[in-house]
């Protein structure tokens, strides 16, 4: 046996099964959730699927999605990201819960304390609490979706844009989220529209009520005009079938009005009644995103919904090609900045506090009449109509964010 082979040999042994990069998906895969958490990670798989068919990155590196379920339990979700960390994993995604994000960013910037040799980065694709990027903002963390703030600038300039409104109320998960989108919304109508009077504003716990009518009845002795929700998953569809269930008229300006499986679950009770911002939505049209929604609904049966995923996978790959490293530290670095050409226009990482800019839509929930809704969602036979769109620029918020970069 020549000396060149077993030197050969020695580099085979040495070098890795597979040359996948592996990301760690830490989400709710069971409990009130699950549904919300299996969709995410449907999204995550055909997007990665997509990138890897294209040649992957670093000349033919394959991107792998490893799914860890969180329970939707910040607790859960140290263990999952403990687990993520034992398997040699160096990127991590996460979305549903601004409580388990919060968790996640101080577990992830202790852990890159302690192995600077072993550095994890962290991708947020939906936990929405501004502190994330402000107060909280953590080199090692970035997000990919507007935050509370950057969406409630969007409801309450529509909702300052209706003199019919006059009563507005207030409902949300208790828990981080719940609280910020309650804050913004109380700070920017009185900003706005000072003569809108807050008629109520409760906060419920999160994935455990079953009956919604005791706050609808609420809602109605308000004389509301209109409800502002954070809401998500069945704490959303709950509430808006209780709502129409009880024939409460004021509309839902919602975060998560089109989330996987809340129109299905709503059903024709949303019509004209829900109204959502988005970074996008399927009645966006035209765009080259048609096809590609179109095709996540042959192959898995959803609708899409996640185009942050979309675009946070691209710039993922883009930010590791661009570094010419996996190393999380030199990836963070490429990803600082980056401006992106994407479907709905053009959309940057801001590098002062690691918060995406992007245009926002505000579409209501309609029946399909083959023009402005071309598609239904959840085959309900309803979709979103296209009210307003704001474009990046008039999205960008102020940070307090004082990053400490390594």
């Amino acid at each position: 046996m020549t000396r060149a082979f077993l030197a050969a040999a020695a580099l085979l042994a040495a070098a890795p099964a597979s040359a996948q990069i592996k990301i760690a998906y830490i989400d709710p895969l069971t409990g009130p959730f699950a549904n919300v958490g299996e969709a995410g990670l449907q999204h995550f798989r055909m997007i990665v699927d997509r990138v890897n068919a294209a040649g992957g990155v670093l000349g033919g590196q394959k991107l792998e999605m490893v799914a860890i379920d969180n329970k939707g339990s910040p607790q859960d979700s140290l263990i999952a990201f403990q687990s993520a960390v034992d398997q040699g994993i160096r990127f991590i995604t996460q979305g549903n819960g601004s409580g388990v994000a919060a968790a996640l960013v101080d577990a992830v910037n202790k852990h890159n304390a302690r192995n600077p040799d072993k550095t994890v980065l962290y991708l947020n694709y939906a936990a929405v609490d501004p502190d994330l990027t402000n107060a909280k903002c953590s080199f090692w963390h970035f997000r990919f979706d507007a935050n509370t703030d950057q969406k409630m600038e969007v409801i309450t300039k529509v909702l300052a844009g209706l003199p019919a409104v006059k009563k507005v109320y207030l409902i949300g998960q208790d828990y981080a989220h719940g609280h910020q989108v309650a804050k913004a919304a109380i700070e920017m109508l009185k900003q706005k529209r000072p003569d809108i009077q807050i008629v109520g504003n409760d906060l419920h716990p999160i994935g455990k009520v079953k009956d919604f009518s005791p706050y609808v009845s609420k809602i109605q002795a308000s004389g509301a005009d209109a409800v502002i929700t954070g809401n998500w998953g069945n704490d959303l569809s709950l509430l808006v079938k209780a709502a129409k269930e009880a024939g409460l008229k004021a509309k839902f300006y919602t975060f998560y009005g089109g989330g996987l499986g809340t129109p299905g679950a709503f059903g024709a009770a949303g019509a004209d009644q829900v109204v959502q911002v988005t970074e996008w939505h399927k009645n966006v049209l035209p765009s080259p995103l048609e096809a590609i929604s179109n095709e996540f609904t042959r192959k898995t049966g959803q609708d899409l919904y996640y185009f942050r995923i979309l675009n946070e996978i691209r710039m993922l790959a883009k930010a590791i090609d661009q570094a010419k490293s996996t190393d999380p530290a030199k990836v963070a670095r490429a990803l600082e900045g980056m401006h992106v050409k994407a479907e709905t226009g053009d959309i940057w990482m801001r590098k002062e506090d690691h918060q995406l800019m992007q245009p926002l839509y505000i579409s209501t929930f309609e029946k399909v009449d083959g023009k402005k809704v071309k598609y239904d969602v959840d085959r309900t036979g309803y979709g979103f109509r296209t009210d307003l769109v704001v474009p990046a620029r008039e999205t960008e918020l102020p940070t307090t964010c004082k990053m400490e970069r390594p």
